[in-house]
């Protein structure tokens, strides 16, 4: 995995101009459910503004492994979901169904599953399901059955942030597709902790990067990537901005946020490292002091300053098309160049669009382990 360059330094260089993504989680509350028949769910409601709401569910399996799952609750104040991810959400009335999608149906015991949607609400209140039912199994305890959920309701405190925003919270999601893209294609995530606030403008953001980027490698080499009809996957993070920035992975500080945002990912989405399927780039609205993120081996792991770039609330767009050429070309097998040479693969990328690959760049990509994704 190659690190960032800068314009000093090509190789091992890190760059740190990395903003706070504003955390304006509002409202946090969970419930537990146990069953000793079989399952056990966390609902959480992570987000919430006038009108709309966010949540996550992860359905753990306490029974014999199962193939495919159905889970359904009802609403109890009138909600009803707008958007999915992760799952295939209906809704009749007040009961919602939720359907594995292709990529996570398999539930080894104790093995979770996690999707999330968003949802509206009446502005007055908003509680948690009081039951849910796995393929028929009710949710109704562990080790000591109850027969009403334990509810803790917390209030979140808004993360100060150095990014000026006046914008609400989106209530449509770009969302992860119903099922696997086509193959020799490249998956886009964008990664929020559960702490940070769903905008529309990041998601959207890094799909515009994706394109300029597709654009400029059909410039320079007559033909490109593909993207999927959902450009960027957007993933529910497990934890809280800060476990990402803080938790060790590994022994140098500078990759921690991406390789915890790159293992969360492999785990959620059965992806490998390299992929033969799907070249992935993962951004992560985390950061962490001294870090940073790189390319290589078919993936490309960016942190927050990468993802509020895109978003266009980190400085000139061109800094983030070079930046994403940059790595695409580290994933797709090209090493660092040696000086400031006029390739993307040099400091020059700071220079975008006036950057071009050598010839010698061109037949590398051509010819190298993902050459046949380029059409």
């Amino acid at each position: 995995m190659h690190r960032r360059g800068s314009r000093t330094r090509i190789v091992a260089a890190t760059l740190t101009a990395g903003l706070v993504c504003a955390a304006a989680a509002t409202v946090a509350t969970t419930a537990g459910y146990a069953a000793t028949a079989g399952c056990r769910v966390a609902y959480t409601v992570g987000t919430q503004w006038a009108g709309g709401f966010s949540a996550n569910v992860n359905v753990t399996n306490l029974g014999d492994p199962i193939t495919a799952w159905t889970l359904r609750w009802s609403f109890a104040a009138g909600q009803s979901v707008t958007q999915a991810w992760n799952a295939t959400v209906t809704q009749s009335g007040s009961a919602v169904t939720a359907i594995n999608v292709s990529y996570n149906g398999n539930l080894a015991t104790n093995a979770t599953a996690s999707f999330g949607f968003n949802g509206s609400w009446n502005n007055t209140s908003n509680p948690v399901p009081a039951s849910f039912t796995l393929n028929g199994v009710a949710c109704t305890g562990s080790t000591s059955p109850t027969t009403s959920p334990t509810v803790r309701p917390t209030t979140a405190s808004p993360t100060p942030s150095t990014r000026p925003t006046t914008a609400s919270p989106t209530s449509t999601p770009t969302t992860a597709p119903p099922t696997q893209p086509p193959v020799r294609t490249v998956r886009v995530y964008w990664l929020k902790p559960s702490d940070v606030a769903y905008d529309q403008r990041w998601p959207d953001g890094i799909a515009n990067v994706m394109r300029e980027a597709q654009r400029y490698y059909r410039q320079e080499l007559g033909k490109s990537f593909t993207l999927n009809s959902t450009v960027v996957e957007v993933v529910n993070g497990d934890h809280v901005k800060s476990w990402y920035e803080n938790t060790p992975n590994g022994s140098d500080r500078y990759w921690w946020a991406v390789f915890n945002m790159q293992q969360e990912l492999l785990r959620k989405l059965s992806l490998h490292a390299p992929d033969s399927r799907w070249i992935n780039v993962g951004e992560i609205s985390a950061e962490g002091q001294g870090a940073g993120g790189g390319g290589g081996g078919g993936w490309v792991i960016l942190c927050e300053h990468d993802a509020d770039g895109a978003a266009g609330v980190n400085g000139p767009m061109n800094r983030w098309y070079g930046g994403m050429v940059h790595e695409l070309g580290h994933a797709f097998g090209l090493p660092d160049s040696s000086s400031t040479d006029g390739t993307p693969m040099s400091a020059s990328f700071y220079d975008y669009p006036n950057t071009h690959f050598s010839q010698a760049q061109k037949d590398q990509i051509l010819n190298g382990p993902y050459g046949s994704f380029l059409s």
